[in-house]
């Protein structure tokens, strides 16, 4: 991860509505090959200007990219998946086809009712609010969707606001599931409980076997990058 000196004093909101920008010190912050940053959400303006203002401590400190992740989000918004959105928005929806919701074990026997229990709650949630009707499968033999399910799922992601797009960028691959991070677009999961769906498997199995030290680090990384998805996602609300 890149590192800068911090070299303003004050970091302000700029811009109107529609169009905010992050001022330090008066000039406009930049997006890597996109000029300068320019923010839709009023929110996501002010919340960006205060990572900023907070990072780096006085002026002349160290600062790491990581102390900006609200703006290396927004960045990737203008940066990457504006000039093409369609083609993001495809490339998350494809996650549906093997979705991790549907891909149910064929035992133990107290596993499989875990799994229904937790996961096609979620599968009929996408049914009665996109009309797209995903079915599960036990094992791990791939199973082709509904061709039409699929089309109504990748509609869906292609009418995303490419900021939530960025967002999704991290919570999908995350999760493994199209599904759960469609709902947390939506606002209809947040991102405890959505961790908690994606990594089902892998509690019941430290349940039996006791813990992991390493998977739990990974977890806990994972539940980091879904709490700064569900902050960003809230900003745009």
């Amino acid at each position: 991860m890149s590192t800068m000196r911090r070299f303003w004093d004050e970091a302000r909101v700029g811009g109107g509505p529609g169009a905010w920008s992050v001022l330090l010190d008066g000039k406009p912050l930049l997006v890597p090959g996109a000029g300068p940053l320019t923010l839709r959400f009023a929110a996501l303006a002010e919340a960006v200007a205060a990572e900023w203002q907070a990072a780096g401590g006085a002026k002349g400190g160290a600062l790491s990219m990581e102390a900006v992740p609200l703006t290396r989000l927004a960045g990737t918004a203008q940066e990457r998946i504006a000039p093409d959105p369609a083609a993001v928005a495809a490339e998350l929806a494809r996650y549906a086809e093997t979705d991790l919701l549907c891909y149910r074990a064929e035992h133990p026997l107290p596993l499989v009712a875990r799994e229904a229990r937790a996961w096609q709650p979620w599968l009929d949630w996408l049914d009665e609010r996109h009309g797209a009707r995903l079915e599960p499968t036990e094992g791990i033999v791939h199973r082709a969707q509904d061709p039409a399910a699929l089309a109504r799922l990748h509609a869906a992601f292609g009418a995303l606001p490419v900021e939530v797009l960025a967002a999704l960028g991290i919570a999908v691959p995350a999760l493994g599931s199209a599904v759960l991070g469609l709902a947390m677009a939506e606002g209809a999961l947040g991102a405890v409980a959505a961790h908690e769906l994606a990594a089902l498997d892998e509690l019941f199995e430290e349940e039996a076997w006791g813990e992991d030290a390493e998977a739990t680090m990974r977890r806990a990384a994972v539940l980091a990058d879904l709490r700064l998805v569900e902050r960003f996602l809230g900003l745009l609300r």
